[in-house]
């Protein structure tokens, strides 16, 4: 047996335990080098391709080897750049069109290009699920699957899961992506009994790369489209195709949803997005300022920050009604103008002066704790943690030198001040129980 036939014997025992798209995505275009006794080397067309093989497809390569070959071998990936493909426009039928970079299909929502991991504005509140969302897009179906991200309305859970479908179409155009709504869904699988094309509809959602369906919790109470959701889930997720699903509630707290739905949310990654902090919501009135190619002083967006906590919506349209008014004017809005958008206005937090006392009675309130014990010397567990985060938020909010904050917590060391602050720092990026109590003192000093 030549090499070329041996590893198209390979490749046919591969093709049937994948998608479709999964396999044309990442065989099709290999080139085999040569096979040994205990070697397989063969070509792809960028490092890319190399990683997702490895990571996504080796251990099945490894089984095909064995059943074609009778005997264990090692794989070598080389890259050959000019096995990229040019694409091609050709005839699809309907029922196999989908959601993909530079087509459109009239079953899909089509992803929305202005949402990038790179335009979302990271904070306390959603910078988890920022991180699962890069980790989703350098590993699919390896990293998090299924994602399951929740939060209340206006937050920017919609923003994420485009952006992740936009990530992974930029790495591989031929990806196969379905965007679509719990909603759509539904339509779509009912249409399907209807009109007696439930394979049809089998095959349209069952052979993607990536799934993406937002507001998950509007299929509770629908026993029908539970089952088939139920059976859509596990023939992706055996395939290794990405899931993300989207919801304003955690699984266990969506009333009439199968348990066994709930145990397969469990079992990737559930993260949630909170309501943005001031500073968030400052940064996030920046990023649409960019975008619009426009500019406010930094006190109106003080006062919008500090006046709307609703969610990122309400935010933007008190910025565009601002906007409009200095279009109008000529100038920013006067101090009436904002009372008119805004109504009554809460003095905008960034504009108040805090000091390093203010921040210490917050946090002893806060933790039930004296003022001598968090200056103390005593080390126990229930206060080294809010000490730390008093070298942090005073550090961070009253700009003080550590030398300056080891005075005020009883004398120690500026290093001891440095490890604090750095120790919170790190924390805050993965614990969210620190990110909670930290906004909740910030909150209560209207930081």
């Amino acid at each position: 047996m030549d090499e070329e036939a041996t590893w198209n014997k390979i490749l046919a025992e591969i093709k049937p335990q994948i998608t479709f798209n999964n396999f044309k995505a990442w065989f099709s275009q290999t080139k085999i080098n040569s096979v040994s006794d205990n070697l397989i080397s063969f070509s792809v067309p960028s490092s890319f391709h190399k990683n997702q093989l490895l990571d996504r497809y080796e251990d099945l390569m490894n089984k095909a080897a064995v059943k074609t070959l009778g005997r264990d071998v090692r794989f070598e990936l080389t890259v050959d750049s000019s096995l990229l493909k040019k694409k091609t426009e050709k005839e699809v039928p309907e029922e196999e069109l989908f959601q993909v970079q530079g087509r459109s299909a009239p079953q899909t929502i089509r992803l929305n290009q202005r949402f990038t991991l790179e335009n979302f504005v990271v904070g306390l509140t959603n910078n988890l699920a920022f991180a699962a969302a890069q980790a989703v897009t350098d590993n699919p179906g390896i990293s998090y699957n299924p994602l399951f991200i929740y939060g209340p309305s206006g937050v920017g859970k919609t923003h994420l899961m485009h952006a992740i479908g936009n990530a992974m179409v930029s790495k591989n155009p031929d990806l196969k992506i379905i965007f679509a709504s719990s909603e759509k869904f539904m339509n779509d699988f009912v249409e399907s009994i209807k009109s007696k094309s439930n394979e049809s509809f089998r095959h349209r959602y069952r052979s993607c790369d990536l799934l993406l369906i937002d507001d998950i919790q509007f299929i509770s109470g629908k026993d029908s489209t539970q089952e088939e959701f139920f059976h859509t889930f596990n023939d992706l997720h055996s395939r290794n195709s990405q899931l993300v699903f989207t919801s304003d509630r955690s699984p266990n707290e969506i009333e009439k949803l199968e348990s066994r739905l709930k145990s397969r949310f469990q079992g990737g990654l559930m993260v949630d997005v909170q309501l943005p902090d001031f500073d968030t919501r400052v940064a996030i009135l920046k990023a649409k300022l960019s975008e619009k190619g426009e500019s406010l002083p930094e006190e109106h967006l003080a006062a919008i920050a500090e006046n709307v906590v609703s969610n990122t919506r309400e935010l933007e349209g008190k910025l565009i009604q601002f906007l409009q008014i200095k279009k109008t004017n000529n100038r920013p809005p006067n101090e009436d103008e904002m009372k008119r958008v805004l109504g009554s206005i809460i003095k905008p937090k960034a504009l108040q002066t805090l000091n390093p006392a203010q921040i210490l009675e917050s946090v002893t309130k806060y933790f039930n704790i004296s003022s001598e014990e968090i200056k103390g010397p005593r080390r126990q567990k229930e206060l080294v943690l809010p000490r730390q985060i008093a070298m942090f938020l005073i550090y961070a909010e009253c700009k003080t030198p550590f030398e300056k904050i080891g005075e005020i917590l009883g004398g120690r060391d500026h290093t001891t001040i440095m490890h604090g602050v750095d120790k919170v720092k790190q924390t805050l990026g993965r614990d969210r129980e620190i990110q909670r109590m930290v906004i909740e003192i910030k909150q209560q000093l209207k930081v």
